[in-house]
């Protein structure tokens, strides 16, 4: 018969010693905030303010509204200018220019009577994330500025318009996908590792043998010792959610308290698996190791 008494009793026992215990206190509330500060700033796949190189050949009116375009856009910053198509090579060479656009000498000639242009776009493939985003920019512009050239002097409406709209991640930020993620992540690393030393712990002090003479049960011994790391762990979330939040700008739709339920099961089975570690581990080393 579980005894709420005795439960409290170990539960408060494991507080007093996660409380003397510099260490875990600094894994506990320390380096969850730490690492998403550091993950969120690392890991993105946003590409803005591409260096790009421009070879106007044409320097008509026609190229300075594609060069605009591209200018605009708020993806490409135009570093270069060189006169010569050759020119454009030591640039990507030197990793100075992620993008060179090259226009050709009849460029509105072609627009102008209708039989169409091409542009010469050379991306640095050295990082093949990142060239496919330019690449997929640079498409989106160019598309961009062709369906404006097509609908000029005309009246009427296109026969079909279509308008998208991006839910739950309206700009596409990769923070916005990245941070809640790294949320899960770090809680299931600190409270895994949290749990993995408490038993391991009283191995080492010589205290789990007074522990197994006293009358407290063995599921009132792990049920007390999982509390204190299942209070942390909800305070955890809560500040790290808010790190997100208000540091890098992700935005927070929905229910608090079905985030802090969903939580507290997430947190339990992360506990759980410390647990089973720290059973198996005699000494915190080994445990911190698996």
């Amino acid at each position: 018969m579980l005894n709420v008494t005795r439960l409290l009793a170990m539960a408060r026992k494991e507080a007093i010693q996660l409380r003397r215990d510099s260490r875990s206190m600094i894994l506990a509330f320390l380096l969850p905030v730490l690492l998403v500060v550091f993950f969120g700033y690392a890991i993105t796949w946003d590409v803005n303010d591409v260096p790009t190189a421009v070879v106007d050949q044409d320097n008509s009116a026609r190229s300075r509204e594609l060069i605009d375009a591209f200018r605009s856009s708020g993806y490409f910053t135009i570093i270069a200018r060189p006169d010569r198509p050759a020119d454009v090579d030591a640039l990507v060479d030197r990793g100075e220019v992620w993008l060179a656009l090259v226009i050709p000498p009849d460029f509105a000639e072609r627009l102008d009577s209708g039989r169409g242009a091409t542009v010469q776009a050379i991306l640095d493939g050295s990082d093949a994330n990142t060239a496919t985003i330019v690449g997929s920019y640079t498409r989106a512009v160019a598309q961009s500025y062709s369906a404006e050239v097509q609908l000029e002097g005309q009246s009427f409406r296109p026969p079909v318009t279509l308008e998208s709209r991006v839910w739950y991640n309206e700009e596409l930020t990769s923070r916005n996908m990245i941070v809640p993620g790294l949320v899960a992540v770090i809680m299931m690393i600190i409270a895994a590792m949290l749990t993995s030393l408490t038993i391991a712990r009283e191995w080492e002090r010589g205290t789990m043998e007074q522990l197994a003479s006293t009358p407290v049960s063995r599921v009132e011994v792990v049920l007390g010792k999982l509390l204190p790391y299942v209070a942390i762990g909800l305070i955890d979330v809560v500040v790290v959610s808010l790190v997100g939040v208000f540091l890098f700008g992700v935005p927070f739709r929905g229910s608090v308290a079905l985030l802090m339920v969903l939580s507290l099961a997430f947190i339990i089975g992360s506990l759980g698996f410390g647990i089973f570690i720290s059973a198996v581990a005699r000494s915190q080393l080994l445990a911190t190791q698996m």
